[in-house]
């Protein structure tokens, strides 16, 4: 009989969009295979997400801190959710949330405290999925690939549209990945800046300040503006080689400038989607010339109807958008994996992927003090 192993994983995202909990049974056959068990998202109230958001200022006493009480917050959504569902899993993997990636300088800050939060659920943690390899020399990003190569082989190519957009494929039978561009760090941030005009139904509009621009309705409004995209893509980053990866850091050097000084919202909208279409499109290129493949596209910027729209204008490969399932919460159940594969000591982060000296099995572990 085939062995399983159930495992919660938690992902919190850059464009600070809440916290995905899933629970999931994987077992191996020759193959890896997995089941959702149950899966939830809970929301930031204005405190935690303001918190979050003003960490990337916080001097050194204020980060401890926030790891801290953000690992105990952790730990008690983690045990609501397990209440919840009635689950039993021997770990649980958690991505925190990134508040400073510099691989550079060889340092990145993934906050969360893992004792803190192994406490509160009262089940073994593993986090700091990304240190070990940057201390090695790699990015430390992207770490869904794995998932990619592992759990999702049907499809040739993995996209995923979260705050940052980042590709996954294979080159000679080693797995390559790399970020490609800010995505909806970028634009969140302007529907959070959005007023409704007669560009946009506002019907359609819940409630102001907007989290996100629902279906991209807004950037459809829009009109893309030409000289501000040739700026967006004039960046040097995109004529970097892989490996290479973004944080909050790329935004708020480069992208946040040139967007926050105008009101225009509606056009910026429909420039940066374009934007992102073309970023994708043009690193797409460059790995199959001449073949057409099926294309994964996940994360939160998969339900925005425009973007993928535009993201499919920009590439002979066939888009494929999944059920909703693996479009909220394929991140949190690669990471589940990703813990599943430290328990074992196997390798769960790949040089080819980050740059990095060696393959790494990563992610420290904490046991619950009962």
């Amino acid at each position: 009989m085939v062995e399983k192993h159930n495992i919660i994983g938690i992902m919190s995202g850059s464009s600070l969009d809440g916290i995905d909990l899933v629970d999931v049974d994987f077992w191996h056959d020759g193959k890896w295979h997995f089941e959702i068990v149950a899966k939830d998202n809970y929301d930031y109230d204005e405190t935690w997400k303001q918190r979050l958001s003003d960490a990337f200022y916080y001097n050194d006493n204020q980060l401890k801190e926030i790891d801290y009480h953000y690992g105990l917050f952790l730990g008690q959504v983690t045990k609501r959710f397990i209440d919840k569902y009635n689950l039993c899993p021997e770990i649980v993997a958690s991505h925190g949330h990134t508040i400073f990636h510099r691989p550079q300088e060889h340092y990145t800050l993934q906050i969360g405290d893992g004792q803190a939060l192994a406490n509160e659920c009262g089940v073994t943690v593993i986090n700091d999925f990304r240190t070990e390899d940057v201390l090695k020399g790699g990015q430390g990003a992207p770490l869904v690939p794995i998932g990619d190569k592992l759990l999702f082989s049907d499809y040739p190519i993995c996209l995923n549209i979260g705050g940052i957009a980042n590709v996954s494929y294979d080159v000679d039978g080693q797995r390559i990945a790399y970020d490609i561009c800010i995505a909806n760090q970028a634009l969140n941030y302007l529907a959070g800046k959005f007023h409704p005009t007669h560009d946009v139904e506002t019907r359609l509009i819940a409630s102001l300040p907007l989290q996100f621009d629902r279906d991209g309705l807004i950037a459809r409004s829009g009109t893309v503006d030409n000289q501000l995209l040739n700026i967006l893509n004039s960046h040097p980053f995109y004529a970097e080689k892989y490996p290479k990866s973004l944080g909050r850091e790329f935004f708020e050097d480069n992208i946040k400038p040139l967007l926050g000084k105008r009101d225009d919202i509606s056009n910026m909208m429909a420039t940066f989607v374009e934007h992102i279409a073309i970023q994708v499109g043009n690193s797409i290129v460059k790995a199959f010339q001449e073949t057409s493949l099926q294309m994964l596209i996940t994360g939160g910027g998969a339900k925005n109807k425009y973007l993928v729209e535009r993201i499919q204008a920009h590439t002979k490969h066939q888009v494929v958008v999944p059920a909703d399932d693996i479009i909220d919460y394929k991140e949190a159940l690669v990471f589940a994996f990703l813990g599943l594969l430290r328990s074992r000591n196997e390798i769960n982060v790949l040089r080819s992927v980050t740059g990095a000296e060696s393959d790494s099995s990563s992610g420290r572990i904490f046991h619950p003090n009962r």
